[in-house]
């Protein structure tokens, strides 16, 4: 049996926890910038420490953060997913990662609705059932942040997909 195994990248010097405990490589996951991480100035840098040892970055993007519904002590890591001007520009970082050696992109995520990084589709006034909570609405449709993906995937893969 074989597995790809990626540590969660916290820390800058949890890069080199990597490479001691054997794993395939390290991506950053947080759709905030609240470690070092996840902050898309230090993915180059990631990228690069990978690269020279034969691991896998995948830096993370989501479309915004707000999990002060289950983290109420935790606001300042909100990111306001302001009509997709967030996702494009964590995706236009990732890409600068990519162009220091990144092969990967993780994308935070499908469906954690109570973090606030869900792309998948969604329709205006959706409610949360237990507390009536009113998500925020797309903008751009219900498939907005799939057909954002799209384009960005496109991009990532170059001319000839």
């Amino acid at each position: 049996m074989d597995g790809t195994f990626i540590c969660l990248l916290l820390e800058r010097n949890h890069m080199q926890y990597a490479v001691e405990a054997h794993c395939d490589g390290f991506y950053s996951y947080f759709a905030s910038p609240i470690s070092w991480g996840s902050t898309p100035s230090n993915w180059a840098q990631a990228a690069g420490f990978a690269k020279s040892h034969s691991l896998i970055f995948a830096p993370s993007v989501g479309p915004g953060y707000v999990d002060t519904r289950v983290r109420p002590w935790n606001a300042a890591a909100t990111r306001e997913r302001s009509r997709s001007r967030y996702y494009d520009q964590a995706w236009g970082s990732a890409l600068g990662a990519v162009s220091a050696g990144a092969e990967w992109v993780s994308i935070t995520s499908f469906n954690e609705w109570h973090e606030g990084t869900q792309i998948e589709p969604a329709k205006e006034g959706m409610r949360d059932g237990a507390e009536n909570f009113k998500y925020e609405a797309y903008s751009g449709g219900p498939e907005m942040y799939l057909e954002a993906t799209r384009k960005w995937v496109d991009k990532m893969a170059g001319p000839g997909g």
